[in-house]
């Protein structure tokens, strides 16, 4: 039998910092089930990108994320609609795409499991592109509105650090934050709401396991749309909470959606999908049905 050979995408400073010392863990277990594994660092997300498509284009039979959702979203840029197999060692903070794929979250061995095992899942991904022309492929959750200002205002804040820091930017943002006068097609269809935010999801979570489409599945051609509409701060607030069972869809104010192909609209509006940064607003979303295999558990 021929050695499988694996390319491992690695981000040190993930969850922290553990990814440095978690990938020699994952490639230790890979190697101990005979898998070949060539690991790749690169300066800069275009660089590591770049050190992706290298070594797909000689020949690696998969390649591999070591990170948060971040790195995950890198590497899905390099397999997107081909062939070459996407596995995860977790080592974000959030780590919601592993949530939804049932990989072992806290046990990079039994992550690595997972991928050694050789079982592979095909399921559709995101697409998305935005008023500059950029496009990017997603495999959990894009977003745009309230989380997405909130994103942007931490993003420019250089003190608290870590989880305080989104959380003073959202108390921060939620003081001045208005209900946004959305524009919004699916398949053609003018669904057009004034929101507080728009989600759109292949996956089911976002932000360490807000469940904001709970009803997504990653292998149904199509991508699930929540939107909350215009409400009070403080009904917002009372809410808030019941996004992490997904109970959220519940309330009167809150509108779900399936779909193939969207156009969203809004003024002064930025979309982030997988936690990263993608551009401000007009985009355009379609699915794109079992464009990646991932590797997942047998019980998956």
């Amino acid at each position: 039998m021929t050695e499988r050979k694996v390319a491992m995408l690695v981000n040190p400073a993930s969850g922290g910092g553990k990814g440095a010392k978690i990938a020699p863990i994952a490639a230790r277990r890979l190697r101990e089930r005979g898998i070949q594994v060539t690991e790749l660092t690169g300066g800069s997300a275009q660089q590591s990108l770049e050190l992706a498509h290298t070594a797909i284009r000689e020949g690696a039979d998969a390649l591999i994320a070591c990170g948060g959702d971040g790195t995950l979203h890198l590497a899905l840029q390099a397999v997107a609609e081909t062939e070459v197999p996407l596995g995860l060692i977790p080592v974000g903070t959030g780590d919601d795409n592993a949530r939804t794929l049932r990989i072992p979250r806290k046990d990079a061995a039994a992550a690595a499991d997972v991928i050694a095992d050789g079982r592979t899942q095909q399921i559709d991904c995101g697409h998305l592109e935005v008023a500059n022309g950029t496009a990017r492929y997603f495999l959990g959750i894009m977003s745009v509105g309230f989380d997405s200002q909130v994103n942007e205002r931490a993003n420019v804040m250089t003190w608290p650090h870590g989880q305080a820091r989104y959380l003073t930017a959202t108390i921060a943002e939620l003081r001045v934050f208005k209900p946004v006068p959305f524009q919004i097609t699916l398949d053609g269809t003018s669904v057009d709401q004034e929101a507080m935010l728009v989600a759109i999801g292949n996956g089911i979570s976002y932000g360490g396991g807000m469940k904001v489409c709970p009803d997504a599945i990653q292998d149904d051609g199509m991508l699930d749309m929540t939107v909350l509409g215009a409400v009070s701060k403080l009904k917002f607030l009372k809410s808030f909470p019941s996004v992490f069972k997904g109970t959220h869809v519940n309330e009167p104010f809150v509108v779900q959606h399936r779909f193939r192909t969207a156009t969203i609209d809004a003024v002064n509006q930025v979309a982030y999908a997988d936690g990263e940064r993608i551009g401000a607003v007009p985009a355009t979303v379609t699915v794109k049905p079992g464009a990646v295999h991932v590797y997942a558990p047998t019980n998956a």
